[in-house]
């Protein structure tokens, strides 16, 4: 066994009889570099039943002895450098959670194929070109994630009813050719994401996944151009419903069939229907421009009242991105808005963040907010706040506490799950810093990636937003997760007008702010439309500028979804 003095997360948890482990960040980059590579001891901790090892770009190799962690239910192997996973990973027949995601793999060891309790597979963020045959031996999987790879297609047993638990694929930016008119047999699937592939149709078969309530096939060019229009601008039933139908009456769908036979019969006949539905559809089409989401932007210039954050350079070495913006216009106080809202921001942190390890969003009410605000790193023992839900707290109680929830969590559970909250708490760890957004009164308002103050957190009668999204990975993961939370805020309000849900509590329109405020500021919204975003600047302490957004080149991937107003 190597020698653990330089090693004491390990040495811990040998003498403890740890169940988890967690080894990321910069320490232990450094040590893996220096040894050349993951110390062996590792693998004697048979107890082990979660293991993450994180974010060292100098990991590009796991040893095989990894073969000896027969307990393990989670393998977390993210943010590394990995170049290939040996084939011994088909001996933890115990594991149900594998994440591979942002490291340098080109290829998945078929063995993967044995892990029969797998789960949860995400093996995002590499150069994969295929997966496995034999996935569908998974048959307890639930969710996949193989975004941004090089994937042309899904194995040739992936469209298969053993797969009766799979409720989750998540497979956009990729090469993805074909959609297979098998789909239907993933009977559970309720989440289908294949934006950005190269689809160009979409079997009919797909309307028969009966459970299936989320997809997104934008980025792709379809054929039917009319299909093409709707998957950027409507909603997944809608998209359903057009599918099921046949397309533009080509008769590949179950109505298109009847309509096909009705109109075989009658020789001439045949082509008068067809000219007068082109002239419909090409009206059809000019409806869903004009009705295709409106996203206004405000410039600096027209609003000089906006919110400035001043970044220190202490966040530099913890966690130095920052981008900010107002949001006017979002409806959260009709039916279950502000739920969904809510719902779909976890969302995002789960997958486009990762779990929060390449960003985390913060979401404040604005006119709980005093500004000017500072973005800075304090130690730990001289950061407060007030965490959601929380009474005030120095964040390094609030930490042990949160550690102290995850681990019962997870003992109430019998160790099968990892916590949300385990999910996010060790990035902070060996930090001597920690990042924090300060207002005016110096109240921190957010300590990301761990969580926001309830001074200042949103609700129904939020009116204007103040958007945050820190990352340690770089500037455009910032921009990246902003832009998809904004089209997300969009396509929400579209959902609230369509359903025309019952204001909470009334119609009053009383507000936080003062009497009649809020009465007026929907009078403008209904005449502008969509939602307003409100440019925010981010400046060093010189006073020099960091960045500004919503910039020109923001936002620019969402073209076919929103109409971007400057």
């Amino acid at each position: 066994m190597d020698d653990l003095e330089d090693w004491p997360e390990i040495e811990k948890a040998a003498k403890e009889n740890r169940r988890e482990l967690v080894l990321q960040g910069a320490l232990v980059e450094e040590r893996i570099l220096l040894g050349g590579g993951l110390t062996t001891a590792v693998y004697s901790l048979k107890l082990l039943n979660y293991l993450e090892v994180a974010q060292c770009p100098s990991l590009t190799e796991i040893h095989e002895d990894i073969k000896n962690l027969t307990n393990l239910q989670s393998l977390i192997l993210c943010r590394n450098k990995l170049g290939s996973i040996p084939k011994v990973i088909g001996s933890l027949k115990s594991l149900k959670v594998l994440d591979l995601s942002v490291n340098n793999l080109t290829v998945l060891p078929d063995e993967i194929t044995q892990l029969a309790d797998l789960n949860t597979l995400n093996v995002s963020c590499n150069s994969l070109e295929c997966l496995p045959e034999g996935l569908s031996k998974c048959t307890k999987l639930y969710n996949l994630n193989i975004s941004k790879n090089a994937i042309t297609r899904f194995p040739s047993d992936f469209y298969s009813d053993r797969l009766d638990l799979l409720s989750t694929v998540i497979a956009y930016d990729n090469a993805i050719e074909e959609l297979s008119g098998d789909v239907h047999k993933l009977s559970a699937l309720k989440h289908l994401d294949l934006s950005n592939n190269k689809l160009c149709e979409i079997p009919f078969s797909l309307s028969d996944c009966s459970k299936l309530k989320d997809v997104n096939f934008k980025g792709n060019k379809f054929k039917d151009k009319r299909l093409e229009k709707m998957v950027n601008g409507c909603q997944t039933k809608s998209i359903l419903d057009y599918i099921r139908a046949g397309g533009r009456g080509k008769g590949k769908g179950k109505q298109g069939e009847d309509v096909g036979g009705d109109l075989a019969e009658g020789g001439d006949k045949k082509k008068r229907p067809q000219k007068k539905n082109k002239k419909k559809l090409e009206e059809e089409d000019e409806d869903e421009e004009l009705a295709k989401m409106v996203v206004r932007i405000l410039h600096l210039s027209d609003s000089p009242t906006a919110p400035t954050i001043t970044v220190t350079a202490n966040v530099k070495e913890v966690r130095p991105y920052l981008v900010c913006c107002v949001v006017k216009g979002m409806k959260l106080k009709p039916g279950n808005a502000l739920k969904r809202f809510l719902m779909a921001q976890t969302k995002l942190h789960d997958e486009l963040c990762l779990r929060r390890t390449t960003a985390t969003i913060a979401t404040h009410d604005l006119q709980l907010l005093k500004s000017p605000l500072v973005y800075e790193a304090r130690p730990p023992a001289d950061l407060k706040i007030t965490p959601l839900g929380r009474k005030e707290v120095c964040s390094v109680e609030l930490m042990r506490t949160l550690q102290q929830e995850a681990s019962d969590q997870r003992k109430q559970k019998k160790r099968q799950n990892v916590s949300g909250l385990h999910k996010y708490l060790q990035l902070l760890d060996g930090k001597e810093l920690y990042p924090c957004l300060v207002d005016a009164d110096g109240h921190v308002i957010s300590f990301p990636p761990i969580t926001n103050s309830d001074k200042t957190k949103i609700s129904q009668t939020t009116r204007e937003l103040f958007l945050e999204v820190t990352s340690s990975t770089s500037l455009q993961t910032c921009k990246d997760v902003m832009d998809a939370l904004i089209v997300k805020m969009a396509e929400l309000n579209k959902i609230t007008a369509e359903r025309k849900e019952e204001t909470a509590g009334g119609s009053d329109g009383e507000g936080p702010g003062p009497p009649g405020t809020q009465t007026q500021t929907t009078v403008e919204e209904e005449e502008e439309g969509g939602l307003v975003v409100q440019q925010v600047r981010t400046v060093d302490q010189e006073g020099n500028l960091k960045v500004v957004y919503p910039s020109k080149t923001d936002l620019s991937n969402a073209d076919g979804t929103l109409k971007i107003l400057w």
